[in-house]
């Protein structure tokens, strides 16, 4: 009795039915969200669009999930973690295909801020649910090895889109991502292990609000969600942008191949487990500074203009920033000091509240100034994000 009250123990089939189950609805999940960016300079020559309003086809799904996620941590306090991302994850696959038959671009980023809505209740619900059935010695690395499932997603949905897409249109592209999400849902569906500390719970509206909004009054806290708004922010505007840098002089690269750029994904498929861990060994300051210092100097690493440096520099920008996300969000659940999955949620909140407000921002300062503004841009947000973990957070 008292194994199964401290959660699911590492070696365990049940543990492992868990990660693969995480694992890939995370690939679904980000294999979506992510499938345009890739494909953006078709898209914009395609509909006739400036390389900023390409991008809203990213930040409108991530400002849809980041909108999305605290309605989907009350659902899945009522409903149940795992059927609410079912439903969730499920939903949003309608609407991916939704969005490539629509007769214009804007109808199109209308269907994409749904599927992003849809799409929320999975980063909403998903670390909750970890952390309510496995036991907690084990969390902090259970985390990460979902976090790397979100990493395989996202370079997942660049890779396949962009070459398909290059040969048979991004509406293409994007549903044979589509299809690959599908397969991974249904792989959920049949592994993830029934919930056994799962308590559903309604909220009143007061109560909801003092479970949100209390979490507001930790300014430790608020420096966690910060995390996710600046460095997010910056790291999608650095791939949103990357491919019409590499397209243009000096590189001169066909759009096919400047999507295995994306391969540096595996590098944050490496570090986030490992970030994980060392935070259990060392705390989660340090690596935490660790890594967004390490993002830092991936980004100035692009500003050098040989191929095989950029290529370096993103992936070194990549493991650094997974690193730093796997501590952070999983330092937003454990922190919290009202409900737990509303912390969660907030963090997705700033996550993808960055990745919609900078993503767009970064084609500003590609307009303006060239790479070096979006990488000045970039730098500038993970210097910013570092100094306030210096100065606020606690030693932990």
């Amino acid at each position: 009795m008292q194994h199964e009250l401290e959660g699911l123990q590492p070696g365990t089939p049940a543990y492992r039915r868990l990660l693969v189950a995480l694992f890939f609805i995370g690939v679904a999940t980000f294999a979506q969200l992510y499938s345009p960016q890739g494909l953006l300079p078709l898209i914009a020559v395609d509909l006739g669009v400036s390389p900023d309003q390409s991008a809203l086809m990213i930040s409108s799904a991530t400002l849809g999930l980041a909108l999305g996620v605290i309605p989907w941590s009350y659902i899945g306090d009522a409903a149940g973690r795992k059927q609410a991302m079912l439903v969730a994850i499920s939903l949003a696959c309608a609407f991916a295909v939704l969005t490539v038959i629509m007769p214009t671009f804007w109808l199109a980023l209308g269907m994409r801020f749904i599927e992003g809505f849809m799409l929320g209740g999975v980063p909403a619900l998903a670390v909750a649910y970890l952390n309510e059935e496995v036991g907690a010695k084990a969390a902090a690395v259970a985390a990460g090895t979902y976090i790397s499932g979100t990493t395989i997603g996202g370079f997942s949905g660049r890779i396949i889109a962009a070459p398909i897409g290059d040969q048979l249109g991004w509406k293409t592209g994007m549903l044979v991502v589509t299809g690959i999400a599908v397969a991974c849902v249904l792989i959920f569906l049949r592994t993830a292990p029934a919930a056994r500390h799962f308590v559903p719970r309604r909220s009143r509206f007061t109560e909801a609000a003092g479970q949100l909004f209390g979490n507001l009054r930790s300014p430790a806290l608020w420096v966690i969600y910060l995390q996710g708004f600046l460095t997010m922010g910056g790291f999608v505007a650095m791939y949103n942008y990357l491919a019409f840098h590499l397209v243009e002089p000096p590189f001169l690269m066909p759009l096919w191949l400047t999507s295995f750029i994306f391969l540096a994904y595996l590098a944050g498929t490496l570090s986030s487990p490992r970030a994980g861990a060392l935070a259990s060994k060392l705390g989660r300051k340090p690596v935490l500074i660790t890594g967004n210092l390490v993002m830092l100097g991936g980004v100035v690493l692009t500003l050098v203009p040989q191929l095989w440096v950029i290529i370096l520099g993103v992936v070194v920008m990549t493991a650094g920033f997974f690193a730093a996300h796997a501590v952070a969000s999983g330092w937003a659940g454990a922190s919290a000091v009202a409900g737990r999955s509303q912390s969660a949620s907030l963090y997705n909140l700033g996550y993808y509240g960055g990745s919609s407000v900078f993503g767009y921002l970064g084609g500003s300062f590609l307009h303006w100034a060239g790479w070096s503004g979006t990488v000045g841009m970039v730098a500038a947000l993970a210097v910013l994000a570092t100094v306030l973990v210096i100065a606020v957070l606690p030693k932990n």
